[in-house]
């Protein structure tokens, strides 16, 4: 039987591992580094460092691939998204099958944790042949931005909303809320708000040496942040970045 382990390696900084993911890597047959492009290798190099820094056996393999592009320019998202992951299970599957006959261990590691905003469950299981799944959790960008800015997340009693930059863009402040947690923002959807009564808690390469954390009043600083991430992505060539915001009276 072919096993697929799907670990979470947090956001960044290889101390983040934890022991059941050390334990995961090394326990592998394959170990599996998608590449992103030059602009994000350092997403690559990051994998590289932890394999060359947790494997303790010579005979696990690590197998490089190049992980295909999703096309913006798709009219349905949801239909774009779906030929995506169809197309990046089929890469997952011919790279497992150079270097695997049918039966073996197979990890993943995963920026970040699998459960959260991440779609390699979802790509798992359109593998074919399809694995065993398994999955390690880590240690959330989540939990990294609230460490980072010593901000507990959710005020007392009090519910939070997790969503995206495109939802926040579209419909609004949401609805019996106080506390957003925004990821996968491709621009700056705080921009979209009445920015009156908003504290925001921003954060970018989280865990990594460039980390960049501002915070304040949305007033005061949505422009400030505006700045600093564009000139941060013109310097990387990438960005990634997440935030809360909390309404206050």
């Amino acid at each position: 039987m072919l096993t697929l382990s799907l670990i979470g390696i947090g956001c960044g900084d290889p101390e983040q591992l934890t022991r059941a993911a050390i334990r995961a890597i090394n326990t592998a047959d394959l170990v599996l580094i998608p590449r992103k492009g030059a602009a994000k290798s350092d997403l690559a190099d990051l994998r590289r460092t932890i394999c060359a820094d947790v494997l303790t056996s010579d005979e696990t393999a690590i197998a490089e691939f190049d992980l295909p592009v999703r096309d913006a320019g798709e009219a349905d998202y949801r239909q774009g998204v779906d030929a995506w992951h169809d197309a990046v299970a089929a890469t997952w599957s011919q790279t497992i099958a150079r270097h695997l006959e049918g039966e073996g261990k197979v990890a993943l590691l995963i920026w970040g944790d699998p459960s959260l905003y991440d779609s390699s469950l979802r790509i798992a299981r359109r593998l074919d042949p399809l694995p065993k799944i398994e999955v390690v959790p880590g240690i959330t960008s989540i939990q990294a931005l609230c460490a980072a800015h010593a901000l507990p997340l959710n005020d007392v009693g009090e519910p939070f909303l997790v969503t995206t930059g495109r939802r926040l863009r579209e419909r609004g402040w949401p609805q019996g809320v106080d506390t957003v947690v925004v990821m996968l923002d491709g621009g700056t959807a705080f921009q979209s708000l009445d920015p009156t009564g908003l504290h925001i808690w921003w954060g970018a390469y989280l865990g990594m040496p460039d980390q960049i954390l501002m915070s304040g009043r949305l007033a005061d600083m949505g422009s400030r942040i505006v700045t600093a991430r564009q000139e941060a992505r013109e310097r990387h060539g990438w960005i990634m970045d997440s935030y809360i915001l909390k309404r206050r009276g």
